[in-house]
């Protein structure tokens, strides 16, 4: 279900780019914003390893040096028919961890030193399971498609902004364009982009907590790590920039409250149900 989810979400930010690049860029206006937004994610997307742990300063460490950590990870990477990826510990004492590499040959999981001291080598399990998961799910991909088509959108409105700033006027418009839609449109639809893609990222957490339960074979396990950790970053602040939020496992930010449809993450107690679900077989409301 959280895979069709994401396969209707797209649909919707394909439809959009492709209405909105028409109705304020024009074909040529469309094509331009979408190549300028999709060389600039997909370069992220091709050295996403690179880039954010460099960010966040992890280390990378060997069997030697962590080796519960390494054979952990090892055993469910096999269960998951994965090749190993890379092992990172984050220094910081907020309990999270992440997932990045564009494919699982160039995979890499991060973990904070947080959270190797919270957690329970169970519950530590279902945390590498679940972003096995994203791996698997092949979720940066995902994840940079929407950016690309929202990035575009935005990027769309931003053009016929400043087009009508400096008295710009396009073709579509001599023809007779409603100036007054246009204008809506230009507020509204990058609004309407970021929703879609939060929605999305929303729906890959769900779909990598399903799977990752079945990775480690303890959804009650995961379930238990995602509230211990949903605590820990509320109470523990890291100092995690916006755009990378959603690779946690949980929002690493905190000083804020958002409503649901801006997270990208799910409300915690919905998760934890949906995994709970998965073993006493009650109905997710």
């Amino acid at each position: 279900m959280n895979t069709m989810k994401t396969f209707l979400l797209m649909a919707v930010l394909t439809v959009m780019l492709v209405t909105v690049g028409g109705a304020i860029g024009g074909e040529g206006g469309m094509l331009f914003a979408f190549i300028i937004a999709g060389v600039m994610n997909f370069a992220t997307y091709w050295w996403s390893d690179r880039i954010v742990l460099r960010m966040y300063g992890a280390q990378e460490v060997t069997a030697a040096q962590a080796p519960e950590l390494f054979r952990m990870t090892e055993e469910l990477a096999m269960r998951a028919g994965l090749p190993m990826p890379k092992l990172y510990v984050i220094p910081g004492d907020q309990p999270n961890a992440f997932a990045t590499g564009r494919d699982p040959q160039h995979s890499a999981v991060a973990v904070t030193e947080g959270i190797t001291r919270l957690l329970s080598p169970n519950e530590l399990r279902g945390v590498i399971a679940h972003e096995l998961a994203h791996i698997q799910n092949r979720d940066i991909l995902v994840g940079t498609v929407a950016a690309t088509m929202a990035g575009a959108i935005s990027m769309l409105a931003n053009m016929a902004q400043w087009a009508m700033i400096f008295g710009g006027r396009s073709s579509d418009d001599e023809e007779g364009t409603n100036p007054v839609a246009a204008i809506v449109m230009m507020i509204v639809a990058p609004i309407a982009a970021m929703l879609v893609q939060m929605a999305i990222s929303r729906s890959r957490e769900f779909l990598a907590d399903e799977t990752g339960a079945r990775i480690c074979g303890e959804p009650l396990a995961l379930a238990n790590a995602l509230r211990r950790l949903h605590a820990g970053a509320e109470a523990i602040p890291m100092h995690a920039t916006p755009a990378t939020a959603h690779m946690f496992i949980v929002s690493p930010l905190t000083g804020g409250s958002f409503l649901n449809l801006f997270s990208t993450h799910p409300p915690m107690e919905e998760r934890v149900a949906r995994l709970e679900a998965m073993v006493y077989g009650q109905p997710v409301r």
